[in-house]
């Protein structure tokens, strides 16, 4: 059951709800490692990386209970322990526990995090502000053990680019230091917003949210509290480029509008008629999709990363020619070859930029998604192409979508998994 079997050519239709945000979660259970009394989480996805977080809190002494619509996260018992072997290669967001770790036990030990093939991704900008905070590093093979023997100190941090992982856990980390730290140049998107307000009601003293530098008063004690988890807004941007992919007309329940503006106006400029109201956004496309000249990526509020393979697949059969340019990853364009098997007309001219010329149409393969995001992508390109497309690889988009099959099907897509 690893494939995805696709009958492309079915114009979209319906309404389809979005799930709660991943990029959300993961921090946020992570940091319960740092609470006294019970988290309730609500609006949790259903998906792989979630799982896997779930058991790196269990394997730390926590206790997990799903219930239905939400997750109940007890520490009381955690303790500290190596995060090792598949918990720690399987995903990226194991960097998550580090910052919670050091700040309840002032150690931590895990195997440097993997999971992702999109790029190097490298961590040191979590080590030189943790270092600058008074943890210490030894690395033995593959393995990082990190120290705070006179515990984690505030600091002023200045991040040379706005990493989203590494603001999370300098964040997490400043909780627990006596006085004021502050973030400058700390990344900006949503899902760094959401961790304050969730590390706030906590019993945390954050400000800034929303803008390029956060302060925490450190110190204070954690307690227990609900939490509703955000929408998903890079699963509610997949979901509206998709539209591209077959025309028709949808409607994305609880879609992030106000945190989607890039997306919505790269739509926007490709035919889309575009309604927001306050339960989602609704969209009408046109038959084909229209000229963009250009596209680039950038940290939040620039168009996501995340979205940028999705975005290639619908260039493959829009009107004219588009220059795509990846600023954040190294290693984003993996899917080519994919969608170049199936009939699209493009062009790598360097690690960063590609060059896509729009055909009539895309044409059904059997191919093989490689990550998340490139995943997902290969599905939206299936949902135009001339017959039946299969996909191998599902592990890899159920990291990210709770069920990617089902929501398409809710929109009226031909689309089943196995």
């Amino acid at each position: 059951m690893d494939s995805i079997r696709v009958q492309g050519g079915v114009p979209l239709q319906g309404k389809v709800r979005i799930q709660g945000s991943k990029n959300a979660a993961l921090p946020m259970m992570a940091a319960c490692i740092m609470t006294s009394g019970q988290v309730i989480l609500e609006n949790v996805p259903k998906i792989a990386d979630v799982y896997g977080m779930a058991r790196i809190l269990e394997h730390l002494g926590c206790t997990v209970r799903w219930e239905q619509g939400c997750v109940r996260i007890d520490s009381g018992k955690a303790s500290v322990e190596d995060i090792q072997g598949e918990m720690a290669a399987s995903m990226r967001s194991s960097i998550f526990a580090l910052g919670p770790l050091l700040a309840r036990f002032g150690k931590a030990g895990l195997d440097y995090p993997g999971g992702c093939v999109i790029g190097k991704r490298p961590i040191d900008l979590h080590l030189k502000a943790l270092g600058e905070m008074g943890v210490a590093f030894e690395t033995k093979g593959e393995r990082l053990l990190a120290s705070a023997p006179k515990g984690i100190r505030p600091a002023e941090i200045v991040l040379d680019f706005p990493s989203v992982g590494a603001t999370e856990n300098i964040l997490m980390a400043a909780v627990a230091a006596e006085g004021e730290t502050r973030i400058r140049g700390a990344a900006r998107e949503p899902e760094i917003e959401a961790l304050c307000d969730f590390l706030n009601a906590c019993g945390a003293s954050i400000r800034g949210m929303g803008s390029g530098e956060l302060v925490i008063r450190g110190g204070r004690k954690l307690q227990g509290t609900s939490f509703v988890i955000p929408p998903d807004r890079i699963v509610a941007g997949t979901y509206l480029l998709a539209g591209f992919a077959a025309g028709g007309t949808i409607y994305l329940e609880e879609a992030p509008a106000r945190h989607m503006e890039a997306v919505l106006n790269v739509a926007e400029k490709m035919g889309a008629g575009i309604t927001i109201t306050e339960e989602g956004v609704y969209a009408q496309y046109p038959d084909r999709p229209g000229k963009l000249p250009a596209l680039k990526t950038g940290v939040y509020p620039g168009f996501p990363t995340d979205l940028q393979s999705i975005a290639l697949s619908v260039r493959c059969t829009g009107e004219g020619a588009s220059f795509i340019r990846e600023t954040i990853f190294e290693n984003r364009f993996r899917i080519v070859k994919e969608l170049q098997a199936m009939g699209a007309s493009i062009e790598l001219l360097d690690p960063e930029t590609v060059w896509v010329k729009g055909v009539a149409t895309l044409y059904g393969k059997e191919i093989e998604a490689r990550e998340l995001r490139g995943g997902a992508a290969l599905v939206v390109a299936a949902l135009g192409a001339n017959g039946e497309t299969v996909i191998s690889g599902k592990r890899f988009i159920d990291r990210g979508y709770e069920n990617i099959c089902r929501d398409l099907r809710e929109l009226g897509a031909r689309i089943v998994s196995g």
